[in-house]
């Protein structure tokens, strides 16, 4: 037979197209539609329903960018149409490519009700069906006229990311706002022929299947009379009903069917709009339910729920009526799909505290999974925080992206640095936005690593960010794909139910030890440095405000602010998105999140200040008290305490021979030369210098920074091909005030400044750094660079409840694309015996490198922080401005040094005038082991909390003291909830004795006497 395969599927895309879509609405006729353009913010539903509109035409302009209109659209069924089914097709001006990235609707009724959303891939209301002849039709659309940011040319420059800066120039065309009948004789076999036609193109040519498909099609297609293509799409589909029923081979790849919406709780748009995709979002997937028996679907981050809740109560109580019948899923038990990175170790912990607490509230639900689909990289220290929160699955899509190396498994158990370990999926589908296409579900069988050992994965499936997730369409190829031959098998499954049986089939699955680097995105842990500088200033206030108000209820009888704190920590949580923290959202979220976290600061230093006055006493006979709010003693001063201020000492500085000044405090001598960098930090004592010969310290250097796309979120290996070492000197000024010694450092470049700040303060191993940069760069990165004297072949970074190891050297393509990496407080790096921390009080982002010198072959180390990127998509103005870091060389730290030098920074210290000394409500004696929150238990009870972990990697013994009177001790999940499984720790008058792994957190729960 003649191969005439081009010609088939030529004439099947054609015919298609051009007559049988058509057909699906053979008839239609025009609405007339008027308009309300709402000034301003959005506004409520009433409000909107009852503006004044005024006519607009099909083919009219509407929409200014950021606004919202109000369209009112009416008409009469016509008589003929009796016993049809009718629809409404409202097309506001969609481009079908871009779902989730332009204008939105929803759809409501004269009374309110909302019907669905309306979308580029979802355009339809079901008006009748039957329909009645005659029957009014009155709609209202809330249409929102979002601007493309992300357009056919990405990553361009924009003013449109903010609404002060986007203009008032309509964005959109209205296109087409008719009522239709709908033939679903038509719109089966469109959904048939695409079935086959997709599935037809990824069999083997060679293969009987395709050709039988393909004979198929063509006796289909000679069937249609493309001049009366409503009254034979019977007869056609009667000739695919064959091959359609030919049952799945036995070995098919088995997909569970998740119905999906990855909605990005700010991204491209701000948090404001981010209410109304999730409104309109669920207004269609509750609509479908009803629609569609056998459609499951599944929605993460409490953030959301709580939105609709809150904003769009009748749309919530459709929600809440489907979870109830457990087909409308909450997934993931997190407040939002962070990033997990950067939060730090509370925070994390919250992120699934305040998740899974609200769904269990709302809904009586307990989440086993966390669900991360678009999250950049994994923490080494997430799995033992996602079981300590009652969890035992992960799902993720994101390290499909990684650009040099392909992840070796789809199912896997993944250890994190305790040893924990969590069962986890990546989809082979490899998107979260599954839209069945037979190329999609193609690749997901033939790209599951599993094969052999296991059968089944999962496929997200729908359109997200605001492009109304799954579609009637999806649902109609899932049908046919149930079991079809040639095809992996398709369910609609909860992702419990994908996860019991993955988890059953593959007892013995491979295990991947440490973090899940993302091999993308790696600036995203320096864009928008102040977001995430009030993120870190956040975490550590919240610490604060816990510890003193528990201190103070259990000393004093004090209110603790309960709901103030709930809905701080709330607020923190929702800038910790993985859109937001990372700082890859336009313009108008970051400038949002900066006054956010001045209005979180200012509230929880109220919060400090109330219950620290209230511990401190009279402030007119009292002497100056420290109050210690890091996990460990200074200045004299225990942990969670409170005591006289035993400030004493002083530092030494001495013009230094050709130039610049010596710091001298006995412990460390510290040299900078005439151009203001440090070229000696000599530890006296160890007789070890920290600098690499020949080197210099804190030396500034800019690079290019142009990556190849994604502007905010990458910056790829060639930036560092051209660098500038930043070492023209405006002014080397020494400073001594209060015993310290200090040098002011200022330089300028390009359209910058920085001026430094590096002090030497009595009575300690570590020199201090402030730096204040008023940066105007544009596609730019700066770095400073600390070489070090130091062989390494791995350092530390600090993660959630511990640190992770990676290598200085880049044996492998893995180790080389490591070349950004994420640390919370600290790097450590160490010879035995002795070691070198570099702490931060707000950046994230670092690389290492080592040199061996050509002298001696002598192996150096060193540790570059990241400070500033200027990237101008999607925001312009990225991080121009004036920006405040505060670092610490420590020379000679060990470990433990590192946890407690990072904590200082991070945690400064409070003095206040009172007559009270404030014992702790818990101590503990050893300094291994971190306390990392003291606070009231979240039900209002009394009783009091404490976290701690082992901080060292090594094995810990431990007596935790308590200062108030304790009848009862519960180990706890992170929910505090007693853990039936936990041993009960020794416990007597000398105090409550732990044995703790590595890295081990366990929380306790004291009831108070």
């Amino acid at each position: 037979m003649h191969d005439d395969r081009s010609l088939v599927e030529a004439r099947l895309k054609r015919v298609l197209d051009e007559r049988i879509r058509p057909a699906v609405y053979p008839e239609s006729v025009p609405l007339d539609v008027a308009v309300w353009n709402a000034p301003g913010e959005p506004v409520p539903v009433a409000e909107g329903l009852a503006g004044a509109t005024e006519p607009i035409a099909v083919g009219d302009r509407w929409g200014a960018p950021w606004g919202t209109c109000w369209f009112r659209v009416s008409g009469t069924v016509p008589e003929a149409w009796a016993g049809r089914t009718v629809e409404a097709l409202l097309d506001l001006g969609f481009d079908e490519n871009m779902p989730g990235f332009q204008c939105e609707g929803l759809v409501y009724r004269p009374d309110g009700t909302p019907v669905k959303g309306l979308n580029p891939r979802n355009q339809w209301v079901r008006v009748g069906a039957p329909a009645e002849g005659g029957e009014e039709v009155l709609l209202h659309i809330e249409a929102a006229s979002n601007p493309v940011i992300l357009d056919y040319h990405p990553f361009l420059p924009t003013q449109l990311g903010d609404k002060e800066t986007a203009g008032s120039e309509p964005q959109y065309v209205l296109a087409r706002m008719d009522l239709a009948v709908f033939d679903e004789h038509v719109w089966n076999l469109v959904q048939d022929l695409e079935v086959l036609g997709e599935l037809m193109q990824e069999l083997p040519v060679d293969g009987a299947r395709r050709w039988d498909i393909l004979r198929a099609v063509g006796r289909a297609l000679d069937a249609v009379d493309l001049q009366d293509v409503n009254g034979t799409a019977a007869a056609a589909r009667e000739q695919l009903a064959g091959v359609l029923a030919t049952p799945a081979q036995p070995s098919a790849h088995r997909i569970s069917a998740v119905g999906h919406a990855h909605i990005d709780s700010a991204w491209l748009w701000p948090l404001r709009e981010t209410v109304r995709k999730v409104a309109r979002t669920t207004s269609n997937m509750t609509a479908l339910l009803e629609d569609e028996p056998d459609f499951v679907f599944a929605m993460s981050q409490a953030q959301q729920f709580a939105w609709i809740k809150e904003h769009r109560p009748e749309v919530y109580a459709k929600v809440k009526k489907a979870v109830a019948e457990g087909r409308f899923v909450p997934s993931g038990g997190m407040w939002v799909e962070s990033d997990t990175n950067m939060p730090g170790s509370e925070a994390m912990a919250r992120q699934f505290v305040h998740g899974k607490r609200f769904f269990l509230d709302e809904f009586g639900i307990e989440n086993d999974e966390a669900w991360l689909p678009d999250t950049f990289g994994f923490a080494a220290g997430l799995p033992q925080i996602i079981k300590a929160a009652g969890s035992k699955w992960l799902l993720t899509q994101k390290i499909s992206w990684s650009q040099t190396n392909k992840f070796p498994h789809h199912t896997f158990q993944w250890e994190g640095i305790d040893g924990t370990r969590i069962f986890t999926h990546f989809p082979p589908v490899d998107t979260y936005n599954c839209s069945m296409k037979g190329s999609e579900i193609a690749h997901a069988a033939k790209n599951f690593k599993d094969k052999g050992v296991a059968q089944h994965s999962l496929a997200p499936t729908g359109w997200g960010d605001g492009g109304g997730g799954t579609t009637r369409e999806m649902i109609a190829k899932a049908a046919r794909m149930r079991s079809l031959e040639g095809s992996a098998t398709v369910t609609w499954e909860t992702p419990t139910d994908f996860f019991t049986k993955a988890e059953a089939e593959y007892p013995n699955a491979p295990v991947w030890v440490g973090e899940l680097y993302l091999e993308l995105h790696r600036a995203t842990l320096t864009s928008q440095a102040k977001t995430k500088q009030g993120n870190r200033r956040s975490e550590h206030l919240l610490r604060e405000a816990e510890l003193w108000a528990a201190t103070a209820a259990v000393r004093t009888g004090a209110d603790y602010p309960y709901e103030q704190l709930d809905r701080i920590w709330k607020t923190v949580l929702l800038h910790q998105f993985h859109d937001i923290l990372p700082g890859s959202s336009i313009a108008w979220v970051h400038r949002e999140a900066e006054k956010t976290y001045a209005a979180v600061a200012e509230e929880l230093n109220g919060i400090v200040d109330t219950a620290q006055r209230a511990l401190a006493g009279d402030s007119t006979t009292g002497e100056t008290l420290l109050f210690n709010s890091a996990p460990h003693a200074r200045g004299g001063v225990p942990a969670g305490a409170a005591a006289p201020v035993t400030d004493g000492g002083s530092s030494r500085l001495a013009p230094r021979e050709g130039g610049g000044f010596v710091l001298d405090n006995e412990l460390l001598r510290v040299e900078i030369d005439a151009r203001g960098l440090v070229v000696s930090a000599y530890d006296i004592a160890a007789g070890r210098e920290t600098v690499a010969p020949g080197q210099s310290a804190n030396l500034l250097q800019i690079h290019p920074d142009f990556p190849n796309m994604w502007d905010a979120w990458d910056v790829d290996a060639f930036y560092r091909n051209t660098v500038t070492d930043l070492t023209d000197l405006d002014e080397l000024t020494p400073v001594e005030e209060g015993g310290a010694v200090s040098v002011r450092i200022v330089r300028s470049f390009g359209a910058s400044k920085v001026t430094q700040l590096l002090t030497l303060a009595p009575g300690v191993k570590r020199l201090d750094i402030d730096t204040e940069a008023d940066w105007h760069e544009t596609e730019k990165f700066l770095k400073a660079a600390f070489p070090l004297d130091i062989h390494a072949e791995r350092y530390a970074s600090e993660t959630q409840f511990g640190h992770f190891y990676r290598a200085t050297h880049t044996n492998t393509s893995w180790e080389a694309a490591k070349f950004e990496a994420c640390n919370h407080r600290f790097v450590h790096l160490e010879e035995p015996g002795w070691g070198v921390a570099l702490v931060n009080d707000s950046t994230y982002g670092h690389d290492v490198t080592r040199t061996v010198r050509a002298s001696d072959a002598g192996t150096t180390t060193t540790v570059r922080v990241s400070l500033l990127r200027a990237p101008r998509f999607p925001d312009p103005e990225t991080d121009q401005g004036v920006h405040r870091f505060r670092h610490a060389l420590a020379p000679g730290a060990a470990i433990g040094d590192a946890v407690r030098e990072g904590f200082r920074i991070n945690l400064p210290e409070r003095r206040i005038t009172g007559d009270r000394e404030v014992a702790p409500l818990v101590a503990v004696d050893n300094d291994a082991v971190v306390v990392s929150a003291v606070k009231l238990a979240d039900d209002a009870s009394g009783d009091l909390v404490v976290r701690l972990y082992e901080s060292t990697g090594g094995r810990a013994r431990v007596r935790l003291t308590t200062g108030f009177d304790a009848a009862g001790l519960v180990v706890t999940d992170l929910l505090e909830r007693p853990l039936a499984d936990a041993p009960v720790p020794e416990s007597g008058d000398a105090g409550v004795l732990l044995s703790l792994r590595p890295f081990e957190l366990i929380t306790l729960r004291f009831t108070r006497g």
